[in-house]
């Protein structure tokens, strides 16, 4: 009888440390940013990211990020323009594709993503790149065509060219990365590549006008680096601080 009492025991007693377990580890991937909301990370090589584009309208102590009225508004004559959009105008696009900010609002000392994380440097973009090129996530295991191990599952332009994005879209998203095709915005106001292309900032400057930027599209196969001017509205995936482990 003694036997029979205690095996439940231990059975529950180790049933309570997996729930310990499991709890701790949603809650260590359960990331708020000041607006309230709730992103997923996914570590890659040595680096944390989260898994969707930020969605903040807020800076980090709380001063609301201005957008433009209208949508589209021209801001060609703006100096350091601090602005975010939903793409269109429309809020709907927001869930899924986050939002779209100048590079003067991420780079803003007041901060844009939650606490413990951080707008990538150029450099850290090339360690995310370097990682999967390096550790076979090219197309077919090896080489630099590593846009599909980014790149979601779903909700690209089809292609028909093997080894692109938008071809066998199942098999992509290797890495956990999810990357959707969330457009950009250009300073003139037109609105552009949702479906097709992703643009995401980094913080470093290309030029005194400039900073550069890493891009992908349905027909790609490697992920692009290019400048382009800061008052343009890209993505922003935020990294987590070395600091925060």
């Amino acid at each position: 009888m003694k036997n029979k009492f205690r095996i439940p025991q231990i059975f529950f007693f180790i049933l309570a440390l997996l729930l310990i377990h499991s709890c701790k580890k949603t809650k260590d991937n359960f990331i708020k940013d000041i607006d309230g909301n709730v992103y997923t990370s996914v570590k890659i090589g040595t680096q944390g990211w989260l898994v969707e584009n930020l969605k903040t309208t807020k800076y980090l102590n709380g001063d609301l990020i201005g957008t433009t009225t209208t949508a589209t508004l021209d801001i060609t004559s703006e100096t350091e323009p601090k602005y975010q959009w939903a793409y269109d105008g429309n809020e709907n696009n927001v869930p899924t594709y986050g939002r779209l900010y100048t590079w003067f609002t991420i780079t803003d000392s007041r901060g844009v993503c939650p606490t413990g994380w951080h707008v990538p440097t150029d450099a850290e973009w090339t360690i995310l790149t370097d990682y999967l090129t390096n550790n076979g996530y090219g197309y077919g295991g090896s080489g630099d065509n590593i846009a599909k191990s980014m790149a979601a599952t779903s909700g690209w332009t089809t292609v028909t060219t093997v080894g692109t994005i938008g071809n066998d879209q199942a098999s992509n998203n290797s890495s956990g990365f999810t990357a959707l095709p969330s457009g950009g915005r250009e300073f003139t106001g037109s609105f552009y590549s949702i479906g097709s292309g992703c643009f995401w900032w980094s913080s470093l400057e290309s030029s005194p006008l400039g900073a550069y930027y890493r891009y992908m599209r349905f027909n790609d196969f490697s992920v692009n680096i290019l400048g382009n001017a800061k008052k343009v509205g890209f993505s922003v995936r935020c990294l987590k601080d070395n600091k925060s482990g």
